[in-house]
């Protein structure tokens, strides 16, 4: 069991990401193209697991302090150094074999993601404002990777939502850190210290409203609608902004920011509003031509 928490395999929800070029291009259904993207996914999620372990491995003393991260195989002992790091170096070369085995251009997104993670794992995620822009650029790297596995072209405005996204998920994680440190007293992370709450809550005042308005002139701009050939994907906006106000919800009410992917994994409301902007939006893309469908 301890091994297996290791890999941090609910993490991996993370690179569900590499799926939404193809849900975007109305391609979803394409069971070749699928099954390209769910290897690329397999080895996406060799790497990070690679990258989980090496962090834990320099962040063990850090998370011994933590209260939640304390119990990790590393910081505990469960798992020995030696084993952890001879797990990560196989998991490495797994991930990139596969993605040679995959396609060459995925090759080498999954080595930029790599050497960003790296770089992160080894210094820049104690460098503020640097540390969140470098999570939000894995996520970048993960829609892109998608794409190149299935030749399906990108949208500027997929990778602006992706980025604005993620960075917003991760400011509410800093903000959580920021919190422990003034209950505890003690830094959870050496980037807190260019943190505070006043800070971080107004950044994510203005990245929440930059996100809606980006999504809102997404659905609405006549690329978009000429590309899916309906005006009606302005129906979705409704969830997502319902699922925005449900995560500020969390943060600021109930005070539970430490993980966006466990914050999907626990909370029903988040994940009903997913599954209506999900199954509306692919209403729309793939049935529109259904009378039921054709509202105005």
């Amino acid at each position: 069991m301890a091994y297996i928490k290791l890999l941090r395999p609910k993490d991996w929800a993370k690179n569900i990401f590499l799926f939404i070029p193809l849900f975007f291009a109305g391609e979803i259904t394409d069971t070749g193209k699928v099954l390209e993207v769910l290897l690329g996914f397999i080895a996406f999620s060799a790497a990070a697991s690679s990258i989980y372990i090496l962090n834990d491995y320099r962040d063990i003393e850090d998370d011994r302090k933590h209260p939640v991260k304390k119990f990790r195989p590393l910081a505990s002992g469960a798992v020995s150094k030696s084993i952890a790091l001879i797990i990560a170096i196989g998991l490495t070369i797994f991930a990139f074999g596969l993605a040679w085995f995959i396609r060459d251009k995925f090759l080498f997104v999954l080595a930029i993601y790599y050497v960003i993670n790296l770089g992160y794992s080894f210094g820049l995620k104690n460098v503020s404002i640097l540390d969140i822009i470098l999570l939000a650029a894995g996520f970048v790297l993960r829609v892109k990777a998608g794409s190149v596995i299935a030749h399906v072209p990108l949208s500027e405005w997929i990778i602006i939502m992706v980025f604005l996204l993620a960075l917003f998920m991760a400011i509410g994680k800093r903000r959580d850190d920021v919190i422990l440190k003034l209950s505890s007293g003690q830094d959870m992370r050496k980037s807190i210290k260019g943190y505070n709450l006043d800070f971080l809550n107004t950044l994510m005042a203005l990245i929440c409203a930059v996100i809606i308005v980006a999504y809102f002139m997404y659905t609405m701009s006549e690329e978009v609608m000429v590309r899916y050939q309906t005006h009606r994907l302005y129906y979705t906006c409704l969830f997502v902004v319902a699922g925005i106000m449900r995560y500020l919800q969390i943060i600021f009410v109930i005070a539970d920011s430490g993980s966006p992917t466990k914050i999907l994994y626990k909370d029903r409301f988040i994940q009903v509003v997913l599954l209506l902007w999900a199954a509306s939006f692919f209403a729309i893309i793939y049935m529109k031509d259904y009378t039921l469908f054709k509202l105005d």
